[in-house]
């Protein structure tokens, strides 16, 4: 019997990279598309179709003046990404000031594994005590599909918002899981199927129907919610995940997300379950500022030694040449709450464990447990700023055979209890070292990165390309990251600048110049 692993990724094949760039090049282009011959942008009395898009720019305010200039209707503000979810007429055009970013479906799909395994509860494989009160005064919004009302949650939950307009509850069963990996409390089982957090307070923001689906524009406005109330929110855990037809750059799902960690809420995101090709990490995971997981099985039994990445855990490196996940974590064969009626439930009868727990597979499992950690750390260190919980993390992993990053096991697995030992000490400036290493690297490439940019700022692709292969592999490496240190206004110029390149369209036929163009364009906009 086969059980559903709650969550959704793309394989990125060579095929797959080809045909995202392909994608890629219409949605920006749809920002510089002239209007058909005859036809003014503000009348749209004769357009026969509606398009759904999210437009993103300098601010929301704007948005919506320029797509009501288009002929446009204004659907929400999402001041989050700076912009709006609109219906804009075919054919209309908007400048090159604004990116137009299509309507798209993010879905909670499955993948599937086997029932069977060991009885270890996630507790267990963190190595944490069986019962605690881990995550006192820390709140975690779920971004899912619901939270259901069962004896586990009672009194976890500190709000509740609906962005799908079908009520509380959780008709689909995912989101329910999750929340219980996070903070339950073991009532139904006297204990045993504890959270990770169970002293955390949880926020349900549904955004995903009982079929499991969603599109972008909910979620953007499901993230817009947090980022109003984000002096109530420390963690975002995002469990799902989509196949983006945009660089991370200019994605809004990626852009609301980082919006949200430069406010101070660390975001966890999953790496998907299309494991195991290489580049088989999707959306919002490929994104290198945000804490990616992906899923170990830890084999039933608790020496790690044994521990591997989860067949169906997303591998990297992104399409852009970023290496993710960022680590692993405990997410085959997991037990936690199930909700009952719902389609899961209905659908996987021999996954259940006792009345009401569940048991289940998946890098969405990954990136909850590794939510319910973050919130164990802030408990005990509330003024770490998401880069230093990253880095905290990252840096207290522990090294198995099966976990090598060749092997999709990023650095290495969750180690809880190495990461609570170190919590108490760690300040933010630990979060800084691989600035300062950054730095060092980058400087002694100076001369090499002057040349690199004036040759992108002036379109020779060809100088370009000869001028990044004289790069050390460090500088090359820092390149991968630099967008996550730059500021939103130098991220919204280098965006508008690359959709605005005449050459542009070209380069997007090699993923592999995207990548380093993208990198370029960073760190153009950081030194100038």
């Amino acid at each position: 019997m086969k059980i559903t692993s709650l969550s959704v990724s793309a394989g990125a094949t060579d095929a797959y990279r080809r045909r995202m760039a392909a994608v890629a090049v219409a949605a920006l282009a749809v920002v510089s598309l002239p209007a058909p011959a005859g036809a003014h942008a503000g009348n749209h009395a004769a357009a026969t179709a509606w398009r759904d898009v999210v437009v993103t720019g300098s601010d929301a305010a704007g948005a919506a003046r320029a797509v009501e200039a288009a002929g446009g209707r204004v659907v929400t503000l999402l001041p989050v990404v700076s912009g709006v979810a609109a219906q804009l007429p075919e054919g209309s055009t908007l400048g090159p000031d604004w990116l137009v970013a299509p309507q798209r479906e993010i879905t909670v799909a499955a993948a599937t594994t086997p029932t069977d395994g060991g009885a270890t509860t996630v507790r267990q494989m963190l190595g944490l005590p069986a019962t605690g009160n881990e995550g006192r005064g820390v709140t975690v919004a779920v971004v899912d599909t619901g939270i259901a009302d069962v004896p586990d949650l009672a009194g976890q939950l500190a709000d509740r918002v609906d962005l799908t307009g079908t009520g509380d509850g959780d008709g689909y069963g995912h989101g329910t899981f999750m929340a219980g990996l996070i903070a339950a409390t073991g009532k139904a089982s006297g204990g045993a199927y504890q959270g990770v957090a169970p002293g955390a307070k949880l926020i349900d923001v549904k955004v995903a129907d009982a079929d499991g689906r969603t599109d972008l524009t909910t979620v953007l406005r499901g993230l817009q919610w947090v980022s109003d109330h984000r002096k109530d929110v420390q963690v975002v855990n995002l469990s799902l995940s989509s196949d983006s037809p945009m660089p991370y750059q200019i994605d809004p799902l990626t852009q609301a997300l980082e919006s949200l960690w430069h406010q101070g809420v660390t975001v966890v995101v999953p790496s998907g379950n299309d494991g195991p090709g290489t580049g088989s990490v999707t959306s919002p995971g490929n994104d290198p500022l945000l804490l990616t997981a992906g899923g170990l099985d830890v084999a039933g039994t608790t020496d790690r030694r044994d521990d591997v990445v989860g067949e169906w855990s997303g591998r990297g490196p992104t399409w852009q040449g970023d290496a993710k996940p960022d680590l692993v974590a405990a997410g085959g064969h997991v037990v936690s709450l199930r909700s009952p009626g719902s389609v899961v439930d209905e659908g996987n009868p021999s996954a259940r464990v006792g009345d009401g727990y569940f048991r289940g597979s998946g890098t969405s499992m990954a990136a909850a447990v590794t939510s319910g950690i973050i919130a164990d750390v802030l408990a005990v260190q509330p003024k770490l700023r998401p880069d230093a919980v990253k880095n905290l993390l990252i840096s207290t992993t522990y090294p198995s055979a099966g976990l090598s990053r060749a092997a999709g096991g990023g650095a290495g697995g969750l180690d809880a209890v190495k990461v609570l030992a170190a919590a108490p000490r760690w300040n933010a400036g630990k979060a800084q070292q691989q600035y300062d290493a950054d730095t060092s690297t980058v400087g002694r490439d100076a001369k090499l990165w002057a040349g690199f940019s004036k040759a992108l700022v002036e379109g020779d692709q060809k100088a370009a390309d000869k001028a990044w292969k004289k790069l050390t592999p460090g500088s090359r490496d820092w390149a991968a990251r630099a967008w996550a240190q730059l500021d939103p206004a130098a991220r919204a110029w280098a965006a508008r600048a690359w959709a605005d390149s005449d050459w542009a369209a070209r380069a997007w036929a090699d993923s592999e110049w995207v990548a380093r163009a993208w990198a370029a364009r960073a760190w153009a906009a950081r030194a100038w």
